[in-house]
């Protein structure tokens, strides 16, 4: 008999004064019962019950013991609803990890929209320009942009990316097209380092041909990069989602689209699987929908 059932059994015979009366109301013949409380007394180093041939009573350490198993087996099964609960119904804090841009453009809309949605949920975001171990940094979910290495975790597809290179109508005008990569070395760039971090930017369907930029300007922020590029001060090689409106209404414009690296996935990565909470699952549901939705990423 396990510790559980014996404090199962123990509160049983207490409540019903005898054991007989403990053991059939826990499912279990009397010696079962009887053995269980005496293994019981046996590991406490203690009597909880005082017998006589018509009745048993709690014996003083008895009754504080019967306070607190009470209490034990109340939290068990606060904690199993709770499991229960959390499996079938979004409750509980969800942790997501995604890079800046992306969690700033569709992460945090989705999010809120999800949280308007389940108010029993709670969310914290990590938003930073780098792969977080999702398991020993107890993450739920992470939005991965890339080709996924081998690994336990399970994965949704949502949508892709391209690395594109853009400028303004008015840079064009003023400084020409490159027609083909290596004609970006006569041109003024400013480099977002998250998304370039090297000199060597590579073109081509399978990344075979390489152009060794010498950027004016490098700076450690997607947004700063473009920001400076839309005043027509250079070219800017970024993802195709983080300058998607400005694209769509004419702001910017690509340039070498025929050289293009092939696109990028984008994933929602978690690491339960099937057996994953509904928060997880419910999330997922409606990002993917939301995401999948979005011209900009298909």
């Amino acid at each position: 008999m396990d510790r559980l059932q014996s404090l199962e059994v123990f509160i049983a015979v207490a409540e019903a004064e005898s054991f007989a009366g403990g053991a059939r109301k826990s499912g279990l013949s009397a010696p079962s019962a009887t053995r269980g409380v005496n293994a019981l007394e046996a590991r406490l180093g203690a009597r909880l019950f005082t017998r006589t041939t018509r009745k048993v009573r709690l014996t003083e350490v008895g009754q504080t013991y019967l306070e607190d198993a009470r209490h034990i087996l109340a939290q068990m099964q606060a904690a199993d609803d709770a499991a229960k609960g959390a499996a079938t119904n979004p409750v509980g804090q969800l942790r997501i990890t995604c890079s800046n841009e992306f969690g700033r453009i569709y992460v945090a809309p989705i999010l809120t929209e999800f949280l308007d949605t389940h108010p029993g949920v709670t969310a914290d975001v990590l938003m930073v320009d780098r792969i977080v171990n999702m398991v020993e940094e107890g993450f739920d979910l992470a939005v991965r942009i890339g080709e996924l290495p081998s690994s336990g975790l399970a994965a949704v597809r949502v949508g892709q990316v391209r690395r594109i290179v853009f400028g303004t109508p008015g840079y064009f005008e003023a400084n020409g097209r490159p027609k083909t990569p290596a004609d970006l070395q006569a041109h003024q760039i400013v480099s977002a380092a998250p998304v370039s971090p090297t000199t060597e930017w590579r073109f081509g369907h399978d990344m075979q041909e390489t152009v060794r930029i010498k950027p004016r300007l490098t700076v450690s922020s997607v947004a700063t990069a473009i920001s400076v590029a839309k005043r027509s001060w250079g070219l800017c090689r970024v993802l195709s989602y983080q300058v998607g409106p400005d694209l769509q209404n004419g702001t910017l414009e690509t340039v070498l689209e025929e050289f293009e690296p092939a696109p990028l996935p984008i994933h929602l990565v978690h690491v339960e699987g099937r057996r994953a909470p509904a928060k997880i699952r419910a999330f997922i549901d409606l990002a993917k929908d939301r995401l999948k939705a979005t011209s900009v990423l298909n």
